[in-house]
């Protein structure tokens, strides 16, 4: 009996899959473990030209009409009154979705805050889910879908993200033609403050056992034994020579004086991280005030948006050196503009090489405290705001459950005022303390080490292959 060749569809949905799957190795341990790796892209084929020779099936484009929209944002809203209770991240995630807004949309927002008020169990949410997937049966777009599955005749189709609204309908189409499919869930954050998933998967990756747990517990559906630790590719270039520079080539490329230590500040994006221009001059000042000791200070904004709100702090502290990442919008037309940006090789090595060569990181609270702690870096969070003073509420973040994990492994320095700040700066300038710290958080966090991380995705793909 001849051999039923395993397929693989690998499904990119944005700029940061591109990043985690085509950048790093996945791709070789695919092509050594399945027959045939197929790329079904989100993104336009043409990206993909000059890092891979596997075939690429560009996905048109959907975009949700508003049927589709409402038992998609009931499915959301349900599944955060069902997690509320002593879960300030889903809660606060639930106070924000609320719209007052005198438009369709808005009026329907509020119809379904009152409609989940008696409808968000489990069985709610499946209802509104089978109801979501009922607006697909005659989309052209999931036609097309359709007639690309029943021509390729896929295995399984792995989902490099689990929550963009624009997958749902390829992943009913694959339901439809009985291909298995997968999710892997795509950030630390995702579970514990985040809305429900795209759809319903048949199996899932996550990076640990925190993961895992988190999981099965905002998904009561989902049996144990669907889910796989694998840690994260997310991280994987940093253990990739092709990545790696020399510090004399870092040094050369953001003119730093070899002599001093040097400090980056990272940036989230406008819509969590309001008070980044505040932490950026509060630091700029300390050096021109010599309250810490002579650095080098890098600033790098985040690749999800413009860095022209920065413009004011460029021209007035002129000695800052800027790391802009070199992220290329590739599409307009999209609903979320912001996934149709892919990074550049160039950028891969400048963040490593930051990453490697800084001696301090500062971020309010962002995924990059990871990304400095796995080169065994100390790392600061500043958060000034809170409910009484004028600032951003940044210091609410504290009450999200993934950053509780942050908080309780003391793996970095909270500071909550200026003078906190310059003097956690001061401390780890001169001693680190913290080193086993972060190793403990590092191994909660991402269950698998970077070494071995695609290899056990690939496995675990062709397990349930």
């Amino acid at each position: 009996m001849q051999r039923k060749e395993s397929k693989l569809a690998l499904v990119i949905t944005d700029g940061v899959g591109f990043r985690n799957f085509i950048l790093s190795d996945f791709l070789e341990h695919a092509n050594r473990t399945f027959d045939e790796v197929v790329i079904l892209s989100c993104l336009p084929e043409s990206v993909y030209r000059e890092y891979t020779e596997l075939r690429v099936i560009e996905l048109n484009v959907f975009v949700e009409t508003f049927k589709t929209w409402f038992f998609r944002k009931a499915k959301e809203i349900a599944h955060l009154k069902l997690n509320k209770k002593e879960n300030f991240g889903i809660w606060d995630n639930l106070r924000a979705n609320y719209s007052k807004f005198k438009t369709t949309r808005g009026y329907a927002t509020r119809f379904i805050y009152k409609l989940t008020a008696l409808f968000h169990r489990e069985s709610n949410i499946q209802q509104f889910q089978r109801l979501q997937n009922f607006t697909f049966r005659n989309h052209k777009i999931t036609k097309e879908y359709l007639s690309i599955l029943e021509e390729e005749q896929f295995g399984m189709l792995f989902f490099t993200h689990q929550r963009p609204p624009y997958i749902a309908p390829l992943v009913y189409a694959a339901h439809q033609k009985k291909i298995k499919t997968t999710a892997f869930i795509f950030s630390w954050d995702n579970l514990a403050s985040k809305g429900r998933m795209a759809s319903n998967f048949d199996y899932y990756l996550v990076w640990s056992d925190l993961m895992k747990h988190d999981l099965l517990k905002f998904y009561r559906s989902i049996k144990e034994e669907r889910i796989k630790v694998v840690g994260t590719p997310q991280f994987v270039p940093y253990v990739m020579d092709a990545y790696k520079i020399s510090k004399s080539e870092f040094i050369n490329q953001f003119d730093l004086d070899l002599n001093l230590k040097t400090i980056c500040f990272s940036c989230g994006d406008i819509s969590t991280s309001k008070n980044d221009e505040l932490y950026i001059e509060t630091l700029a000042n300390a050096i021109i005030e010599k309250t810490i000791e002579p650095v080098n200070f890098i600033v790098r904004t985040s690749p999800a948006e413009d860095p022209v709100r920065f413009k004011e702090i460029v021209e007035k502290f002129p000695f800052i050196k800027w790391n802009f990442p070199k992220w290329e919008q590739v599409r307009q037309n999209h609903q979320e503009s912001w996934s149709q940006r892919i990074p550049t090789i160039k950028d891969v090595k400048q963040l490593r090489a930051l990453l490697e060569y800084s001696d301090l990181n500062i971020n309010m609270l962002s995924t990059m405290s990871l990304d400095f702690m796995l080169f065994d870096k100390p790392v600061i969070n500043p958060i000034f705001g809170n409910q009484t003073n004028s600032l951003y509420d940044d210091q609410r973040f504290l009450g999200y459950a993934h950053i509780a994990h942050l908080v309780n492994s003391q793996a970095s320095k909270l500071v909550k005022t200026k003078e906190a700040l310059i003097r956690a700066i001061s401390d780890y300038l001169e001693t680190d303390n913290d080193k086993e710290k972060r190793k403990n958080f590092i191994k909660q966090q991402v269950g698998v080490s970077l070494e071995k991380t695609n290899s056990a995705l690939a496995d675990s793909l062709k397990a349930w292959d």
